[in-house]
């Protein structure tokens, strides 16, 4: 390593030296400067950008309105949908972007500058302090008469102490200057490096989007030009019919003006005519009428539901009507009411008297004929009935992320399409992903797959044992079980729409999925613990400081030596199960393909198998489950009672609420606080957990932890408390918090996940509380 002042010429203390000094301290706060500009304008070309993302996700929103208000048009519909959905996936690149952006330039630079910049700025002033007592030691040591030995001595003391101290702090002052200036060129290049390869990706993701969408607007510019050509020889045909109607004479013939006749929906005439109608006043209206089905009907407006005026028209008769003051009217007589119309004209009026003349006899005639077909049938045909009623019934980052993930069996290649050399993940499936496939799991919603890169993110050490312990192995033997039964048949590598469809198929319908392991027993059955007939009552613990167990129900108690060990196993679901109508050995557990998904997810959680939490899920499991039979238990609090961090993290993933609470109001913080597990009380506190709600007995998981003299949970509680205080009074709602908060919280979340083992400093067993 080259060194920029030489170590030497620091003992020397030479005017070289402190010219070598001040010029590395010049080019240093120079150096901050150009950090601090660029930093800035890091996070003005990101607010920017997310200012163009917001406009420009209201501009495809415009679209997709546009294509909805199209649906009667399937090409324009299906075109601007598609294109919406393209330019959706470009601002999600966009997002990542971003965020990546945010990571590599922002995020590092500025920790250069707080850290490095930081560290050098301490020595110096350090450096300039020892250096002024050194000058004032010599100074004395220079004034002082010779003649007082004992002012002689005291100096020369001083003076010999002071230089020892100044070649110390110099010494470690240059080897500070020195590191410096060697970080600062690795830390700017990797910082460019990250920047430059998130160009990468979000230019490559672009390309792969729109080389597929390619073919599609090639396509489509074709059809344009044949919708062209068809629109203006409309047009040409259109302005022919519409000179040839205009040439016509209507004069002597303007009943056809009047009324339509419409054969092929069963309609014989239909037309305009006033109504007058029956109440006192005799007011007449004007209304759409048409004769349909053997029945005279009209309408005020298109969208209403026709009005009945003649159910039946063989039962009516029709005659003029001269006897009234206005002229065209006509009358149509039921056996229980009359209705009077007018027409426009007398050519009008004779139209319809003689249309509904016509059919009544039609009905008369299709009435006949309908009866004659019925009499010639000797039974019933029920063939047509049977089969209409048939068709109805129908901390970890870039490639350490990835080798350790990619080591896993399966990991290798894409879970859903097969690509090798997948750089992507969804965190709360636990499963590897292609670029392609990642983009399509985005657009299924965080509901049901979260996406992170494994190359450009930074991986919480929990998160990344989670990733190890599932992989695209045990996942794809659960969603897609029954995949060969149904002969489907994964998509390749570039067939995006079949790829849709199947990632589609298979997360959100779960159409692969063997339910037939689903249970069909009842919850409270599956729940019920049962032997020889007489079933066992299920006995709810508290801790005692003393290491016994006791029990709400009756006065029984059990010894323990370790509380945290046998808590779990008092309070687990490991009981028996049978079949209500069933009698089996009360030894013997019910195999977990008969429980119910949500008792199933209960009880993997507690055993640890995330293999089998997976299967619950994807059979339909509720993450949130309460187990009626155990206190309203959830699955996270049986992975609480488990011991393992990376259980609870799963379920969190996958929507678990963090502060859902037992009968007792006590949620998974309280419990993991009473068995001291403070590798869980860290990941619930990043999680949001509530650390002020209160149980039956008004306990906070602060004051169980203080009566339990746990140092390392009451640390963190009231660091969280602290910061959360801090946040409120400074209007930061939703920040994570200062860099000393999330530094220990930091540590604490390394050591829980690598090394456990430092963390089990509390021996005593949890008081009652």
């Amino acid at each position: 390593m080259k060194m920029t002042v030489d170590f030497e010429e620091c003992l020397k203390d030479s005017p070289r030296f402190r010219a070598a000094l001040e010029e590395v301290e010049g080019d240093v706060a120079e150096l901050e400067l150009k950090l601090d500009k660029l930093v800035k304008l890091c996070i003005a070309m990101i607010d920017t950008g997310k200012a163009f993302c917001v406009a420009n996700k209201q501009f495809m929103n415009g679209i997709r309105d546009l294509a909805q208000y199209s649906s009667n048009d399937a090409v324009v519909e299906t075109s601007l949908t598609k294109f919406s959905d393209s330019l959706q996936e470009m601002i999600n690149f966009h997002t990542i972007l971003f965020d990546q952006t945010q990571r590599s330039i922002k995020a590092q630079l500025q920790n250069f500058v707080k850290e490095d910049l930081r560290k050098f700025k301490d020595a110096k002033k350090q450096f300039e302090k020892v250096s002024e007592e050194k000058e004032n030691a010599l100074v004395k040591n220079a004034q002082v008469q010779r003649n007082k030995q004992h002012e002689v001595e005291e100096a020369t003391n001083i003076l010999t102490a002071t230089r020892k101290c100044f070649r110390h702090i110099a010494l470690d002052y240059v080897l500070q200057i020195n590191v410096l200036q060697s970080k600062r060129r690795s830390e700017i290049l990797k910082s460019m490096l990250s920047f430059m390869y998130a160009h990468l990706a979000f230019f490559h993701q672009g390309y792969d989007l729109f080389s597929e969408l390619g073919p599609y607007m090639k396509d489509l510019g074709a059809q344009l030009d044949r919708l062209v050509v068809d629109a203006a020889k409309e047009k040409r045909e259109m302005e022919q019919k519409h000179s040839t109607i205009q040439q016509k004479d209507f004069s002597s013939d303007d009943s056809k003006l009047e009324y339509n006749v419409d054969a092929a929906n069963g309609i014989v005439m239909e037309g305009y005519l006033f109504k007058r109608a029956s109440n006192a006043f005799k007011t007449w209206n004007r209304r759409w009428f048409s004769i349909q089905n053997n029945q005279l009907v009209y309408q005020k407006k298109f969208k209403d539901n026709p009005t009945v005026v003649v159910e039946d028209l063989r039962l009516c008769t029709v005659k003029h009507c001269e006897d009234i003051e206005r002229r065209f009217c006509f009358e149509v007589v039921s056996p229980t009411k009359s209705c009077m119309l007018q027409a426009d004209s007398e050519k009008l009026r004779q139209a319809w008297i003689k249309a509904v003349q016509t059919s009544i006899a039609t009905a008369y005639r299709e009435k006949s004929d309908e009866s004659e077909k019925l009499d010639k049938k000797s039974s019933p045909s029920t063939g047509s009935l049977d089969s209409g009623s048939e068709s109805k019934e129908k901390l970890l980052k870039g490639e350490s992320a990835l080798q350790r993930v990619q080591c896993i069996p399966g990991n290798a290649s894409c879970c859903d399409c097969g690509l090798a050399d997948p750089r992507w993940a969804s965190i709360n499936l636990g499963i590897t992903l292609c670029i392609e496939c990642s983009g399509i799991h985005r657009s299924l919603g965080v509901h049901f797959s979260k996406v992170r890169s494994l190359t450009l993110d930074t991986w919480e050490p929990e998160l990344l044992k989670l990733m190890c312990e599932l992989g695209n192995d045990v996942i794809n033997r659960v969603y897609e079980a029954k995949l060969e039964k149904m002969g489907v048949k994964k998509p390749q590598p570039g067939q995006r729409q079949e790829k849709e469809a199947y990632i589609r198929a298979k997360y959100v319908e779960r159409k692969f999925v063997d339910k037939s392991s689903i249970s069909s027993l009842p919850p409270e059955q599956e729940t019920k613990v049962t032997s020889k007939g007489c079933e066992e009552k299920r006995l709810t613990f508290h801790v005692r400081a003393s290491g016994h167990f006791k029990s709400n129900d009756s006065g029984i108690q059990q010894s323990s030596d370790d509380g945290r060990e046998s808590l779990p196993s008092m309070v687990s679901a490991n009981s028996l199960y049978e079949a209500e109508g069933e009698r089996q050995d009360p030894s013997v557990l019910l195999d977990s393909k008969h429980l119910n998904p949500g008792l199933q997810l209960y009880r993997a959680s507690y055993e640890k198998n995330l293999p089998k939490m997976a299967e619950a899920l994807a059979h339909g499991a509720d993450v949130n489950w309460p187990n009626l039979e155990e206190n309203k238990a959830t699955p996270l609090i049986q992975a609480v009672l488990g011991g393992s961090l990376v259980t609870c993290e799963f379920l969190l993933q996958n929507g678990a609420n963090v502060n859902q609470r037992d009968v007792q109001g006590r949620g998974p913080l309280h419990h993991a606080t009473v068995l001291g597990h403070t590798g869980q009380v860290c990941l619930f506190l990043k999680r949001g957990a509530n650390q002020h709600a209160t149980d039956e007995e008004g306990k906070d998981p602060l004051s169980i932890a203080v009566e339990a003299a746990n140092a390392d949970i009451v640390t963190l509680l009231r660091l969280a408390r602290m910061n959360e205080e801090m946040r409120e009074s400074e209007g930061l709602y939703g920040q994570p918090g200062d860099e000393t908060y999330q530094d220990i919280f930091r540590d604490f979340s390394q050591m829980a996940s690598n090394n456990p083992e430092k963390l089990n400093r509390f021996q005593q067993d949890s008081q009652k509380f």
